[in-house]
């Protein structure tokens, strides 16, 4: 890796795009330390303390601005929402569908739009959410600012945030290098794992064997679930290809052999980020209808069940991470497709008829691969809360982070080694 990004310093256009890239790096972090007018900084940061429910993951999506109630305390969530909804609708919407199938890059560029729409919109909406329970706490918002004021200055700062860091991210996509929202996602659980690291040591006894043996467990945990998502990350599941061999001028062509790399994990991170996002929803409404009904028992219920680290809250977010990766990767990969291609190319699968039973091959490998991966990403989101529950822990350290700040990484690593292969590096080459 640091051979890579050694080699990769030495071409002039990646290495501008590198430092492009860290240039708006910088302009996030520091637009997460400018606070939103009308508040009292020190007690919001009071209402994050040992959070680690909906609040502390929203902080942790946020970089921690969300605790300073900066201008970007939404992060990217609001377009991560607005994408589940976009790619929902395609399957319904003839109108969406007609644009993504039939309309290529013009259609594609139309939902984009829609989806930067749907951004603003529910941008507003989680603002507006969050200034109502702000208003709520006492001594949070400043008395010259309280009410409707504050509502409307909340509303217009931090949708305003969220469009500034939509854009960001386009510009990290095309001037820069990797995936412009995926780095930002990334950079911002970095930056929370300094105090995560700080507050885990802080709480440690080192005369306490125990409490040696919970933080030497914490590493360890930390370093399989590394190594694990790496190989999970590169793991590919081989179809292999016959070409078939004909004869042309005198001259015998085809007969090679390929074959179709499958990923085991195909959705990446996207399943967990899907359902982390939905899963925020419910303790919010519920907390919310508790405060305003607390007599009933039923809310009251309803909120510790969908604790983050209640049994029946993991075991819903298990099935929605589940579920989000069969949909991605159905998605992405079309096994009738990629059968229709083969015929086309004169390619087969060895012992398998062409057509319709290639498609149902290349189905039931994927759906194989698929649950391979589906139940990885699961029992790696799973690990947070009950490190939380059991090792009193902040859940920073879990799996969902981790996987999220590797698999990014070794996405961008793959894409400057795809950025020099292409234009045939020859230190790279021989390295």
């Amino acid at each position: 890796m640091w051979q890579i990004l050694e080699n990769s310093w030495k071409i002039d256009e990646l290495r501008s795009r590198i430092l492009f890239t860290l240039a708006m790096v910088a302009v996030f972090r520091l637009g997460c330390q400018i606070p939103t007018p009308g508040v009292n900084p020190d007690e919001v940061a009071k209402l994050f303390e040992g959070q680690q429910g909906v609040l502390g993951f929203l902080n942790m999506f946020s970089g921690g601005a969300l605790e300073r109630f900066s201008v970007f305390s939404l992060g990217i969530a609001p377009y991560i929402n607005a994408s589940i909804i976009m790619q929902l609708l395609v399957y319904v919407v003839p109108y969406l569908e007609k644009l993504q199938k039939e309309e290529g890059a013009e259609g594609r560029k139309k939902i984009n739009m829609y989806t930067k729409y749907g951004t603003i919109f529910l941008g507003a909406i989680q603002a507006l959410g969050i200034a109502t329970w702000l208003e709520s706490m006492p001594g949070v918002v400043l008395p010259v600012m309280s009410g409707w004021k504050f509502m409307a200055m909340a509303v217009i700062t931090l949708s305003a945030g969220t469009a500034f860091i939509m854009w960001l991210g386009e510009q990290m996509t095309n001037k820069g290098i990797g995936n412009g929202m995926s780095l930002l996602i990334t950079v911002g659980i970095l930056a929370t794992f300094p105090a995560a690291i700080v507050e885990t040591l802080q709480v440690t006894d080192f005369t306490s064997i125990p409490d040696v043996g919970r933080l030497l467990s914490i590493v360890a945990i930390c370093l399989v679930v590394v190594a694990s998502i790496v190989y999970i990350q590169d793991g590919v599941r081989k179809i292999p290809i016959q070409h078939a061999r004909r004869n042309a001028g005198g001259k015998s062509q085809g007969g090679l052999k390929s074959f179709i790399p499958l990923r085991v994990n195909m959705a990446g991170v996207i399943p967990i980020i899907f359902a982390s996002s939905i899963m925020m929803f419910p303790p919010i409404i519920f907390q919310y209808f508790q405060g305003k009904f607390p007599q009933e028992e039923w809310l009251v219920t309803a909120t510790i069940w969908f604790g983050h680290t209640h049994y029946f809250h993991l075991g819903l977010y298990a099935l929605l991470i589940i579920f989000f990766t069969y949909f991605y990767t159905a998605i992405q990969l079309n096994p009738t497709e990629m059968a229709e291609n083969l015929k086309k190319y004169g390619g087969f699968i060895p012992g398998i008829r062409a057509g319709r039973k290639t498609a149902d091959f290349i189905d039931r490998i994927v759906t194989r691969i698929t649950l391979c991966g589906a139940l990885f990403l699961a029992i790696v989101s799973l690990i947070p809360p009950l490190m939380s529950k059991y090792m009193n822990v902040t859940f920073y350290f879990g799996g969902t982070s981790l996987l999220i700040v590797v698999s990014v990484m070794l996405d961008t690593v793959r894409q400057m080694e795809s950025y020099m292969v292409t234009r045939h590096y020859e230190g790279f080459m021989k390295s």
